[in-house]
């Protein structure tokens, strides 16, 4: 997969160490990966940007345990000096949802409850 200045590269990047740690793609609700990916991406880039979002599905999705190194490599055309912080982003949200039960990482668990929160305080502050 890798070309020779993608080999070159790998080697000369300096990684996080987080990095060297594997994911098991099958124990990751995928669906709520996907929603957090296009939802990043998009931040990024200032738009809905179709083909580096589905880019990035295909990396994460080519094998049951992608190589997170390759894939900052390939996103960096895209990403620019966005790509190192997008990628240890995703593998901590991606190692986390491996070891969740519904295999959703917890750190957006709980951004999900403290949006639905701030939702029923602003929604009680407009009763009053």
């Amino acid at each position: 997969m890798a070309t020779g200045v993608d080999a070159k590269l790998l080697k000369s990047t300096k990684f996080p160490p987080i990095f060297n740690q594997k994911v098991d793609m099958q124990k990751v609700n995928l669906q709520v990966m996907k929603k957090w990916i296009a939802g990043r991406i998009s931040d990024i880039l200032g738009n809905d940007d179709d083909v580096v979002i589905e880019l990035c599905y295909q990396l994460i999705e080519s094998a049951r345990n992608p190589d997170i190194k390759a894939i900052q490599i390939q996103l960096t055309g895209f990403l620019e000096s966005q790509t190192p912080e997008f990628c240890k982003e995703l593998w901590t949200l991606l190692l986390s949802a491996q070891t969740s039960p519904q295999g959703i990482p917890r750190e957006l668990l709980e951004a999900k409850k403290m949006e639905l929160i701030q939702e029923k305080v602003e929604k009680f502050r407009l009763e009053k």
